[in-house]
């Protein structure tokens, strides 16, 4: 029997309630959500109105009030952390698009400088939309996508959060990149 990492202890033991755990577990995990939302922030356009710390401060707040998680080891932690990380950046994209049509209620001259441009935009909620298409038709190769592109997992890392083979997996990425290409052309 493999002895957990102190880091999947540390989630276990916040998904008993353990408060203490959490404390030790933002120390813990801090560079790791950085990389995966610089992984995130990557395609973004430079001057973002949101950052890589923002978007991890964010992450880390939305995970902290989550009540009844269940977590298994850090790729499972990492794997859903970079999902709370991709809907926060498709909120962000719909809130910029609802300000750009006049939705809210003050008119506040964007910053250009500060704000995706439209295409941009456009761009990231198209492959929102397709990932959720491709999630519809085929679950485990959009969560497969999602892990290993999206979330920075390795293939086996992606493998032990779905709970497939490496194989599999390498399948279902196959699958999901066919599909995607056909989709977004």
């Amino acid at each position: 029997m493999q002895v957990p990492s102190e880091l999947t202890q540390l989630l276990l033991q916040w998904s008993e309630g353990d408060q203490n755990a959490l404390d030790r577990l933002f120390p813990a995990v801090y560079e790791e959500l950085k990389k995966l939302a610089h992984a995130r922030m990557r395609n973004e356009r430079e001057g973002h109105t949101l950052n890589t710390t923002a978007l991890v401060h964010e992450a880390y707040l939305r995970m902290v009030d989550l009540e009844g998680v269940e977590w298994t080891d850090r790729a499972h932690f990492y794997a859903f952390s970079s999902r709370v990380m991709r809907h926060l950046l498709v909120n962000y994209a719909h809130s910029r698009n609802a300000q750009k049509r006049g939705g809210g209620l003050q008119r506040i001259e964007p910053q250009e400088d500060r704000l995706l441009p439209d295409v941009e935009v456009e761009r990231f909620l198209d492959l929102d939309r397709t990932l959720t298409l491709l999630a519809d038709a085929h679950p485990r190769a959009a969560r497969a996508i999602e892990h290993r592109y999206f979330g920075g997992l390795t293939n086996d890392e992606t493998a032990a959060v779905l709970g497939v083979s490496h194989a599999t997996v390498e399948r279902d990425l196959r699958l999901g990149r066919a599909w995607l290409a056909r989709a977004l052309s």
